[in-house]
Formats: C-alpha cells, sequence, structure tokens
C-alpha cells in the first residue's frame, strides 16, 4: 500500500471549529422558541388551524420564562414540607396538562396580557385529581383587567377613581335622584399621616362627556373581606401561620403583618374593572371559552360571560383588535433547568398529548399551590433547576 494514500481506518474525523460550534449554537432555537412551537402544535391538534401575529409570537416567549419560574418556585414549596403534607405529584413541566395550558396561552396572548409584567396575568398551578397533572390557571391581575377593560369593554368610562376609606376620613355619597341628575361624591382626607385604620372603599366609573351615566359603588370592608380567596396567603394578607421546623409543624403560630390595605386596593380596583361588561364584538370564541372556564374556577360577580355567550351567538365574525408589539423578555440561562429539559426532543415524535388512563374529565381541581390571583401579583418568583420532559 502507498504509504501516502490515507487508509480508511486512519481517516480523522472531522472536528468543528470554536466558530462553528458559536454559530450553531446561536442558530438553535431558544427554549421559548420551543415552547411557542409546542404551543402552537399542541393547539392546533386540538382547536385546529391557527396563525399566530408577531406580537402574540414574542408574547408566548415570555409566557414560557413566567411559567418556568412558577413552577420551579410552587416545587421548592412542594419539596420544603414534610413527607406527611408534600403532594407526591412534582411540580415539573412534564406534569403539566399541555392541552388546556396550549389553549389558554393562545387566547390570552391574542388579546396582548403579559405574564411578565407586574399584575397583568399571573400563571397559578392547581392540581386536577381527575388527570393527575396541573392545570395552568392564568388568572388576570388588577392591571390586566384594567386593559381588558379598556380594550374590549362596551361603553368604558372615561375615568375611574378607586380609593380606600380611613376611619378619619371624611366621605359623603350623593345618589341620583329628582334633585340630583349626577351621582357623586365628596371625599377628604383629613390627615394623611393618620388616616386611622381601613373601613371600606369605593370606586367611581366617570364619564365625561355624558355625566349623567356616572356611577358610585361603595364597599363596606366587610363587602371587600369576603371577596378574599379561600387559599389567601398571610404573607400578604396578614394574620397567623403555622410554624415549621425542620419540615415539620411545631404546634405554635407565627404572626404574619403582611400588604393587607394594599390587598383591600387591588380587591377593590379588581371589582371596578370588572364591573365593566366587555363587548362580545371584540372577544374572539377562543378567548370566551376560556373565560367561561375561569369562571368555574374562581367565579366572577358580573354577567360579562352570560352576555358575550348570548352576543356570540349573533356575531360570527370578529373583528381583530389592532396591538402594539410587546418587548421580547431575555431569556435566562436554562441549561439545566426544568424549562431546557422539558423542551428537548421537541421535535421527536408525534407531538401527541400523553393523558392518563384516568377519568380525563376537567373541572376544578383540588386546590391552588397555596396561591392565587391575588398572592401572585405581590409575590416574587425562586427557581431550581428539575428534570422533566416533553
Amino acid at each position: 500500500m502507498n504509504p501516502t494514500q490515507p487508509n480508511a481506518s486512519n481517516t480523522t474525523p472531522s472536528v468543528k471549529t470554536p466558530a462553528q460550534v458559536i454559530q450553531n449554537n446561536l442558530n438553535a432555537p431558544s427554549p421559548s422558541e420551543r415552547f411557542t412551537a409546542a404551543v402552537f402544535k399542541e393547539y392546533s391538534s386540538h382547536a385546529g388551524e391557527a396563525t399566530l401575529t408577531n406580537m402574540q409570537t414574542k408574547l408566548i416567549q415570555n409566557y414560557f420564562v413566567k411559567i418556568d419560574q412558577v413552577l420551579k418556585s410552587a416545587e421548592i414549596k412542594r419539596l420544603a414540607k414534610s413527607e406527611n403534607y408534600r403532594d407526591k405529584l412534582p411540580v415539573t413541566w412534564e406534569n403539566v396538562n399541555m392541552n388546556k395550558l396550549a389553549v389558554d396561552v393562545m387566547a390570552w396572548s391574542s388579546v396582548g396580557l403579559d405574564p411578565t409584567l407586574p399584575n397583568q396575568l399571573s400563571p397559578i398551578p392547581f392540581k386536577n385529581t381527575s388527570l393527575n397533572k396541573y392545570d395552568i390557571n392564568l388568572m388576570e391581575g388588577y392591571v390586566g383587567l384594567n386593559i381588558m377593560a379598556n380594550k374590549f369593554g362596551f361603553d368604558s368610562p372615561d375615568n375611574i377613581v378607586i380609593e380606600l376609606i380611613y376611619s378619619n376620613d371624611l366621605f359623603k355619597q350623593f345618589k341620583k335622584d329628582r334633585n340630583n341628575s349626577v351621582e357623586s361624591y365628596e371625599f377628604t382626607v383629613e390627615n394623611p399621616f393618620d388616616r386611622g385604620d381601613v373601613v371600606g372603599g369605593f370606586y367611581y366609573l366617570e364619564y365625561i362627556k355624558n355625566p349623567n351615566k356616572n356611577k358610585l359603588r361603595v364597599f363596606p370592608l366587610d363587602e371587600i373581606t369576603k371577596r378574599i380567596p379561600d387559599y389567601a396567603s398571610v404573607e400578604f394578607w396578614g394574620g397567623e401561620k403555622d410554624e415549621w421546623e425542620n419540615g415539620k409543624k411545631t404546634g405554635n403560630k407565627i404572626k404574619i403583618e403582611g400588604w393587607r390595605n394594599e390587598m383591600l386596593y387591588k380587591t377593590v380596583a379588581r371589582a371596578a374593572f370588572k364591573s365593566i361588561p366587555l363587548d362580545s364584538m371584540k372577544i374572539s370564541s377562543n378567548m370566551l371559552d376560556v373565560m367561561i372556564r375561569e369562571d368555574e374556577y374562581f367565579g366572577r360577580n358580573d354577567s360579562t360571560v352570560s352576555n358575550a355567550q348570548n352576543d356570540i351567538n349573533l356575531n360570527a365574525n370578529k373583528p381583530e383588535p389592532d396591538f402594539t408589539d410587546h418587548q421580547v423578555i431575555t431569556d435566562p440561562t436554562l441549561s439545566s433547568s426544568a424549562g431546557e429539559a422539558f423542551l428537548n426532543g421537541l421535535n421527536d415524535g408525534d407531538g401527541q398529548n400523553q393523558e392518563l388512563k384516568e377519568n380525563s374529565i376537567s373541572g376544578p381541581t383540588s386546590g391552588a399551590l397555596q396561591m392565587n390571583a391575588f398572592d401572585a401579583e405581590a409575590g416574587n418568583s425562586l427557581g431550581i433547576p428539575s428534570k422533566a420532559n416533553f
């Protein structure tokens, strides 16, 4: 054999240069981009064809970033409990009900709500015992409700005043009657540095060009507190909670000051924004389905859903509202995170939703993981690496 001719067995395999490796990494889709593709594929397989605007594509990537943070935070809380009180199902991506999440993400992103911005939309994991998976409910914060009212409200007011009333304040309500054509009020803060205790609150819907439509709603304190969610966290609402030591309850209680007044204000704000009926001509049928499901989980105090359902039967075609693009949140490093592992192998297999053999009826779950919309509006997110597979 000619020594100058290379033998096949002696051939050195090609090695990529550092520049080529970097370029391949730059060209590879990010975890949030793969999540967007997963949501689109899951949605299309169950709800039919769909299209994504540039704004919606950017928002869905933000949904991945926020939901990944929430899952990690919930898993930390689960692992911090002793085995006697710990749910056996890990709060990870592999245990998420992707069918429901895909529909909800497509619907909420279509109206422009961004979960990475404060108080717009809060992902809340719920244990769905019928599926043995976690439903991720996307609950509007009070800012999100305000956006919905402004964009989709039917006859939205020009201004909304929201205030808490303290024991040292002076407040007087003027109801509309034959001597008073405009409903109004007087409100004076006598001492801004010592206003006393909260005794109630109010909101005022103001129509500048048509003041006869102005509306005042007053809430005594008990009317506000009865709206506190069942799973309200004392870290935000204040009160007492069990003391834990080495993963076990000590039998003692710890008093938590919380942020009660801020949460009371948000409760009145939510009531104000939800009092504005939404125009079904501006809401897609997918968004209406999500609102109906939310009604089953959290309940609503207005007639938005029922009115929209009646109107939507008469109006099949909906004009698409115009939205401005949101800023894309830069992805965190997720080389060993739950989200990265969850999205590995996204393009492998048929991508079908894997459900357990138990009854697959979707309904109210066994409860939130010590988190609700009010908590999520005020809380922060933590993160730990964990493993999951798509």
